[in-house]
């Protein structure tokens, strides 16, 4: 794994400090499956994105959360027409694989990281809902597919971001890409 990359996965940051990366969305795009799944997901706070403009600025904020010794993400990608999107998340360790990825409105998956070549990859290991301390997992049927978050290092400080949700019966529904660079080293 490129050094950039194991730098800035390692980086811990003191309880209430943001990195903030800035970028560009370089590639967007649905199935009508996917659109229609962006939509009703907005139900529960919009995690994924719901515009196809490419070519647009985007942010990345991370910021250290001591609550839950994690981190609160927040997806800022502009749109040609009306507000910006945000999408808000939190990554915690915890859960059967000791990553997950915590939606909002109790909903929530695990999180298996992979190293393949010179990118790592966050992949979805099982959906979940939460009420209190009790969390029910979701069987497959009830899942919107395979979700892979890609992070490949392109040198020079910058790197791109891909999401990919792809159902084992109708294939590919969401793919989004995005270059960043840091904005606070």
């Amino acid at each position: 794994m490129p050094p950039a990359t194991r730098q800035r996965f390692s980086k811990r940051l003191a309880d209430g400090r943001t990195a903030v990366y800035v970028g560009e969305v370089i590639e967007i795009g649905f199935s009508r499956i996917g659109w229609w799944l962006a939509q009703i997901a907005r139900l529960i706070g919009g995690p994924l994105p719901i515009s196809t403009d490419a070519h647009v600025p985007s942010i990345v904020t991370v910021t250290e959360d001591a609550a839950t010794s994690g981190q609160i993400w927040t997806r800022i990608y502009a749109r040609r027409n009306g507000f910006p999107q945000v999408i808000h998340s939190s990554k915690r360790f915890a859960g059967p694989t000791g990553l997950e990825e915590y939606l909002g409105f109790g909903i929530g998956m695990a999180l298996r990281i992979v190293v393949d070549g010179q990118a790592l990859l966050f992949r979805g290991a099982g959906y979940f809902v939460q009420a209190g301390r009790l969390k029910f997992w979701l069987p497959a049927f009830l899942t919107p597919g395979a979700l892979t978050v890609t992070h490949t290092d392109l040198g020079g400080g910058e790197f791109q971001f891909t999401l990919e949700i792809v159902h084992p019966r109708f294939g590919m529904l969401v793919r989004q890409s995005a270059v960043f660079r840091e904005a606070t080293p």
